[in-house]
């Protein structure tokens, strides 16, 4: 059967941006039942969101947001719901933060050391309810429910001044021992103004234009789309003129000069995502555990142990959740205290589902909720409550969700039509798609 052909390319295209056209007018419309001027608030909120102190918080805040999607999203890849990724984090950040308060190791020895006892820590605190699914049947999400709790008493247990934590002079807070200096990872400023500005901008326009045009062709080539090379190609000229126009006009001239610290770590959370794209979609453990979710009797009946990919994949969703603290634990705060950011868990769900569970749709989803969460609070100005921020970001998800759900069926039916079409006029579909 041959593909869909232009009709879907305008489909993957026009439903996220029908999504938040949508979004966008209904929580204009509930901005002005709460008596708010919608088209000034907005304004308000692009605004302070555009400046560069913002756009610094908006980066670091994404940063622990993206980490935090990718790891619900690896369980999501297996029908798996991973509730827990909250306590894992924290109850990694915590215990790593008071390993390398108590060492003092030469760099980049200590950080090594704090980020591996991290993803070690959240494995396997993950792979408990893993392991309980396997062997007694336990749902995964309420035994990862039950684990944040567990987590929370433990880490409310353990960060004490009679523990593992200290009491900071003239406060309440307690907090680790600080991480020293050799076990700090620096801002990455420097390494974005390198790369956004003369040969090293050159050098990012070049690859990135590059990838865009294999990426689209070899797209449209395993697709069916099109005939021969020439759409595949045109279109990822298109994608790389637009890519360099952005990156030229709009984001070298921010990145490349920003004035406050962006996370030292900032790359390992690209690194994730790339790894995470890699495995699932190009390798033989990727198609095993895409199989084990979406039927366990076939992946059974195929020689994959089902039950063994169940804990795998926990135990994998776990580590990347024992990086999400990283960031701000290496290249900020420095100590886990009772200040340190939670709740980036059940952020993570909301971002892998509007970002479908794809590296690049969780990117954006992930700078989408950490500029809302940064611009909350300049409603105030405007008489509008911070809290609305929440509904509208309920808001985009539940419109994606739901238009994504629509496209899904109108593709089916395009398909069937497809198939009929083809069958009516006796064409032969095996023979349609092989060589000449």
């Amino acid at each position: 059967m041959q593909g869909l052909g232009p009709s879907g390319l305008g489909l993957r295209i026009g439903a996220p941006v029908l999504a938040l056209v949508i979004s966008l007018l209904i929580t204009m419309g509930l901005l002005r039942v709460t008596g708010a001027d919608p088209f000034s608030s907005i304004t308000s909120m692009i605004d302070y969101g555009t400046t560069d102190n913002s756009i610094v918080d908006i980066l670091n805040r994404a940063t622990r947001y993206y980490l935090s999607a990718v790891a619900v999203a690896i369980g999501f890849r297996m029908a798996l719901l991973n509730i827990g990724v909250d306590g894992q984090y924290r109850l990694a950040a915590m215990l790593s933060a008071a390993l390398g308060g108590a060492l003092t190791l030469p760099a980049p020895i200590g950080q090594f050391l704090v980020i591996l006892s991290a993803m070690l820590i959240g494995g396997l605190w993950a792979a408990i309810a893993g392991v309980l699914k396997v062997t007694r049947g336990v749902s995964e999400v309420l035994s990862t429910i039950m684990l944040n709790a567990i987590a929370t008493g433990l880490i409310a247990y353990l960060l004490n001044d009679q523990r593992l934590a200290e009491v900071r002079p003239g406060s309440n807070n307690v907090a680790t021992a600080p991480i020293p200096d050799s076990g700090r990872v620096g801002p990455f400023n420097d390494v974005l103004t390198a790369l956004f500005s003369g040969p090293g901008l050159i050098a990012v326009l070049i690859v990135g234009s590059a990838v865009i045009v294999y990426s689209v062709h070899r797209r449209q080539a395993a697709g069916g789309e099109g005939s021969g090379a020439a759409p595949g190609l045109v279109l990822g000229a298109i994608g790389a003129v637009v890519f360099m126009v952005v990156t030229a006009l709009v984001v070298a001239p921010v990145l490349s000069d920003l004035p406050g610290q962006v996370y030292g770590l900032l790359p390992m959370a690209v690194v994730v995502g790339v790894v995470f794209w890699v495995v699932v979609n190009h390798t033989r453990f990727g198609f095993d555990l895409r199989v084990s979710g979406l039927s366990p009797t076939a992946a059974q009946a195929s020689g994959v142990s089902a039950r063994r990919m169940i804990v795998i994949t926990m135990v994998a969703s776990g580590a990347v959740a024992g990086l999400i603290g990283m960031p701000e634990l290496l290249g900020a705060s420095y100590e886990y205290s009772l200040n340190f950011p939670a709740g980036l868990g059940f952020t993570g769900i909301t971002v892998a589902l509007l970002g479908r569970n794809h590296p690049a749709g969780i990117a954006l989803a992930a700078l989408l909720f950490a500029f809302l969460d940064q611009t909350s609070d300049v409603l105030q100005e405007v008489d509008v409550p911070k809290e609305i921020v929440g509904v509208m970001q309920g808001v985009v998800v539940l419109t994606v969700v739901i238009v994504y759900e629509l496209v899904r069926r109108w593709e089916i039916r395009l398909q069937q039509r497809t198939v009929a079409d083809e069958l009516a006029t006796g064409h032969d579909l095996a023979a349609k798609g092989a060589p000449s």
